[in-house]
């Protein structure tokens, strides 16, 4: 069993906005691999569905950005679940729209999210498996500028990418549950460069 966990803000005003990224990786995998409707249960919604005959949970938190880590891991615990059995699906500020990469663990980088995953996972965090889903950065580093970017709605001509995106990471999903996590990043950045939205 696996555990795919997607961060976001659970109130409708915040669906669309580049912070909740994640939500949308994990409804975009409901959707494709016909999950039942989601529950609530460990602080979040949760949901399942079978890829490449792997069982993998979906989560969305529903403890607001900064607690994601009570939800996460709260249900890592109740399926005792390690760190290599968790994958995070995030919105990353210094990636540009339409990059991502792949990694284990690492730092938070100013993300209260995985801030919070850091501090309740702990010793598993290291063997977490991140996807870090590009969203860019505004002109001006101000921190209330940072803020109001991320809490800021996708624009129309975002929607070229991001639709084709969330295709991509689920239709290449199989990689991930077969640890191929380099071809996964690869395959997803091949199949979105015809958009020519820059370098993926």
């Amino acid at each position: 069993m696996l555990l795919f966990a997607g961060l976001g803000n659970p109130e409708p005003t915040y669906e669309r906005h580049r912070h909740n990224i994640g939500f949308m990786v994990i409804d975009a995998l409901a959707a494709h691999y016909t999950a039942p409707p989601f529950r609530k249960k460990h602080k979040g919604a949760i949901s399942e569905i079978i890829i490449g005959g792997e069982k993998v949970l979906l989560l969305k938190p529903l403890t607001y950005m900064n607690l994601s880590g009570e939800s996460i891991s709260d249900a890592a615990h109740f399926y005792k679940l390690g760190g290599d059995a968790i994958t995070i699906f995030h919105d990353e500020i210094d990636l540009a729209p339409m990059k991502l990469r792949v990694q284990k663990g690492g730092g938070a980088a100013g993300h209260n999210g995985i801030k919070s995953i850091i501090a309740h996972l702990g010793a598993a965090f290291p063997a977490l498996r991140r996807v870090r889903l590009g969203v860019g950065r505004p002109q001006s580093d101000i921190k209330e500028n940072v803020s109001d970017h991320v809490l800021g709605n996708f624009s129309p001509t975002d929607q070229d990418w991001l639709s084709p995106l969330l295709k991509a990471l689920c239709e290449y999903a199989p990689l991930l549950i077969e640890n191929r996590d380099a071809l996964y990043q690869t395959r997803i950045a091949e199949s979105l460069k015809p958009l020519k939205q820059g370098d993926v």
